[in-house]
């Protein structure tokens, strides 16, 4: 066995250490620029942000003729997606919330599917009717998770969305906690934020109201997590949440400080 020293490269990651200045960073540069060249983009115009928000996609769009189907049968389309799903898990969560929306036609896509964009928020999805929950962690001013999901149930307002959104979010917190914890790295404060008062209202408040009897019981989770002082949920204002790029399309200006503010560099 041969020591080859620090590691350089893994899965398609470069590993850039600069013990100078104590930090560690993970790029996929050439993957990309394989990705790209695999699918004839090499010189395609780049843009500024990954969703176009004035665009919707539906399964209204899947192939309905043999013509159609036939068409999108030789169309790369699962492969793309599992390519640019690869890099979302790996080192961009910016583009999360793109990739689960166009993943979402995998099944039957269509030519709509594989040119255009959507941008979801609440009742994004114009199928379902359903929202998008969308959440990032950081430690010492870095990303160590994030996920941007459909939810699923049906909600009658923002304040639901948000009120289970932090229920969804809340399980992975406690999730990394005890993670972190096996590894030594105890965490004492657990803030979890949102940008929704009358989210933070509901979860705060244990008594029955009649604008969350209708919620199913495992979305008050969030409540008991909250009591037992296991998390602490407090507002932050929406202009600057950095999980609204997992949830909708948003200006260059936003995203660039959503980027920014967990650590994601250009």
């Amino acid at each position: 066995m041969k020591d080859l020293g620090a590691t350089k490269q893994i899965l398609g990651m470069r590993i850039i250490r600069d013990k100078a200045n104590g930090t560690l960073k993970l790029s996929q540069l050439e993957y990309v620029k394989k990705v790209l060249s695999r699918f004839n983009m090499n010189e395609a115009k780049p843009v500024s942000t990954p969703l176009g928000s004035p665009f919707k996609l539906s399964k209204e769009w899947s192939p309905k003729t043999e013509e159609e189907r036939d068409h999108m049968s030789k169309v790369p389309y699962a492969s793309a997606i599992g390519s640019l799903m690869y890099v979302m898990v790996c080192t961009r969560p910016d583009i999360a919330h793109a990739v689960g929306v166009v993943s979402r036609f995998m099944s039957r896509p269509g030519k709509q599917h594989w040119e255009g964009y959507v941008n979801a928020d609440f009742v994004g999805d114009i199928d379902s009717r359903k929202s998008t929950t969308g959440f990032v962690f950081t430690l010492g001013g870095s990303t160590i998770s994030w996920a941007s999901n459909l939810q699923k149930i049906v909600t009658l307002s923002t304040t639901e969305v948000e009120y289970v959104a932090a229920t969804e979010t809340g399980k992975d917190m406690i999730w990394l906690h005890g993670l972190l914890d096996e590894l030594a790295k105890k965490q004492e404060m657990r803030i979890l934020h949102s940008d929704s008062h009358s989210a933070i209202f509901l979860a705060k408040n244990s008594v029955f109201h009649s604008k969350s009897k209708h919620i199913q019981t495992k979305y008050h989770f969030i409540r008991y997590l909250i009591e037992d002082k296991l998390v602490i949920l407090e507002k932050i204002y929406g202009s600057k949440n950095p999980a609204d790029m997992l949830t909708k399309g948003v200006t260059i200006e936003k995203l660039k400080l959503c980027t920014a503010s967990i650590g994601l560099l250009a």
